[in-house]
């Protein structure tokens, strides 16, 4: 007999019950092996990548130089006027309606100063032609009596009188001939450029540029290699700051040195002073040129015009105070010290541009020469970190 007051007990109570699976009729795949590293660029990848870049640059720019002038013109424009164009934006007006507004304000003054100037420069470029024969004659004269007074001093045996007329005939050929180029050059300048490409392309160009320089400049970044993006972002910044400081300080000081010089030669009365003034002004683009350019130009015309110490000693005086300002005023004020490219560098570079490419190349010469000397500096630090120059001497035989 069963006991029903008890608890019913299970057979399998209290065990542990496990469930085996029926083994897979299909085989195991075999084990997967680990994926391969990745290899990285090889030294003649980057190479291959470095130079082809270069050689595509150049041959594109010797390729379509005949019409790159007024797009690098607006590139030069769009980096110049986009500081002002960002502190716009940032107090809040669109980016798009800031660069337009400081285009429309530089086209303005660009109209202002050729309706202004280009009448006045014409003007005094009629004087030149008029006054250049009598500007010979007299400069002849003055040449002659100090040629004669040279000759009294140290006697007819080095110096007779058919070697002083040949002197003053050629300095008269020689002056004649500047005279009439400069004066061909200055009055057929406009005609270099097209009213289109003056007036059109290269203020819609820069417009586009302008606006979307913030994304041109992300974008640019994003496609640099990026084992090596942040040395390359420190040198375009190091690239920018000694073009930025020297470009822009550069156009403000020959701005204000054309301005001074032309008003001083002006007052002093000197007829030709204010094509003198501005063409010294516009040559200080190029570092002392500008300067000594302007002082001879200024000197010659004095002499042919009054013929006196007087005279010369205001133009002189014209000059030195120029230098004073320019020395101790202007460049500590806009330069300073940011700017770490040497004036025969930057002359050598502006001509080397000029010969390859002409006018296109005197606007691409600087920041060449602000990039190359960026990259010389980076190198030259890094082999002063290196054991090519850190190795100890030998010693022994």
């Amino acid at each position: 007999m069963s006991n029903t007051n008890g608890p019913l007990l299970s057979p399998l109570e209290g065990r542990a019950v496990t469930v085996r699976a029926a083994p897979d009729p299909r085989p195991a795949d075999p084990p997967r092996a680990p994926p391969p590293p990745k290899e990285g660029a090889t030294r003649g990848q980057r190479l291959g990548l470095i130079f082809g870049l270069l050689g595509a640059l150049f041959f594109s720019v010797w390729l379509f130089s005949a019409i790159l002038t007024p797009f690098v013109l607006a590139a030069v424009i769009a980096y110049f006027l986009d500081p002002p164009t960002t502190r716009l934006t940032r107090m809040g007006v669109p980016r798009g309606l800031a660069a337009f507004l400081l285009l429309l304000l530089l086209t303005a003054l660009l109209l202002l100063a050729a309706v202004l100037l280009y009448p006045l420069l014409l003007s005094q470029i009629g004087i030149l032609l008029l006054r250049l024969p009598a500007y010979i004659a007299s400069i002849g004269a003055q040449l002659r009596d100090a040629l004669i007074l040279l000759e009294e001093q140290i006697g007819p045996d080095l110096m007779d009188s058919r070697l002083r007329e040949l002197a003053v005939g050629q300095v008269g050929a020689i002056l004649s001939f500047i005279g009439t180029s400069g004066a061909r050059l200055l009055g057929g300048g406009f005609a270099l450029f097209s009213v289109f490409t003056l007036l059109i392309v290269t203020p819609v160009c820069g417009f586009y540029l302008l606006r979307d320089w913030p994304f041109m400049m992300t974008r640019i970044e994003s496609w640099l290699p990026r084992r090596s993006a942040s040395v390359l972002r420190r040198l375009a910044l190091d690239t920018d700051r000694v073009l930025a400081a020297w470009l822009r300080g550069q156009l403000i000081c020959c701005a204000i040195l054309g301005g001074l010089y032309a008003v001083g030669l002006s007052l002093i009365g000197l007829e030709l002073g204010l094509l003198v003034g501005l063409l010294a002004g516009v040559l200080s683009f190029i570092p002392y040129v500008g300067t000594i350019t302007g002082f001879a130009a200024a000197l010659l015309l004095a002499a042919g015009q009054w013929g006196t110490m007087h005279g010369l000693g205001l133009v002189v005086l014209v000059f030195a105070v120029g230098q004073v300002i320019e020395g101790y005023i202007i460049y500590p004020r806009l330069l300073g010290d940011r700017v770490e490219l040497h004036a025969v560098w930057v002359i050598f570079a502006l001509f080397a541009g000029g010969v390859a490419f002409g006018f296109l190349g005197v606007l691409l010469a600087v920041p060449m020469a602000a990039a190359i000397g960026v990259l010389a500096r980076y190198w030259l630090r890094r082999y002063l970190a290196s054991p090519l120059y850190l190795d100890p001497p030998r010693t022994g035989s």
